[in-house]
């Protein structure tokens, strides 16, 4: 008997929708966690990175923010993500200087060249889901924020 898989749905408003599954395998703990915080569809505008390469991220808002971060085991983590997966990054708050408030985001790497990287330098995280079908034209869709700004993005389950 095979393990059960989990999936979760990416999907632009508009369109092009894609489909990731939750690596329960190599990232369970933060996998469940996040299949938890989206008990209800979460949908946000996403913004494209400014280190990382091709990487759109998306905050989990204060609503669905579910589990404590601080006691995510450090999982399948990476700094040089592949095509089409997501990645699970929290900074607690002051971390930073000036940032007064914990980030809580979705890396979502979509193209080739991508990397962990940002103003406190090379940040290994957990690759928690991959992008399995879909990918191709979300891809493009992603590569549009570059420069035509925010869009709208929804993340839900898959049942």
């Amino acid at each position: 008997m095979s393990a059960p898989t989990k999936r979760i749905y990416l999907e632009f408003e508009g369109g092009p929708r894609a489909e990731a599954t939750l690596h329960l395998d190599a990232a369970p703990v933060t996998a469940e966690a996040i299949w938890g915080a989206l008990e209800t569809p979460i949908t946000e505008d996403v913004m494209h990175a400014m280190y990382a390469g091709p990487e759109i991220m998306f905050g989990i808002p204060q609503s669905a923010q579910t589990f404590d971060p601080t006691v995510l085991p450090a999982e399948n983590q990476q700094v040089i993500p592949a095509p089409g997966d997501l990645i699970w990054f929290h900074q607690a708050k002051e971390l930073m200087a000036g940032l007064d408030f914990e980030l809580w985001e979705l890396g979502i790497f979509y193209g080739k060249g991508g990397r962990i990287f940002g103003p406190l330098g090379w940040t290994p995280c957990t690759n928690w889901a991959s992008i399995t079908s879909g990918l191709d034209e979300f891809a493009t869709a992603c590569a549009e924020i570059r420069t035509v700004g925010l869009k709208r993005l929804t993340i839900g389950r898959i049942e």
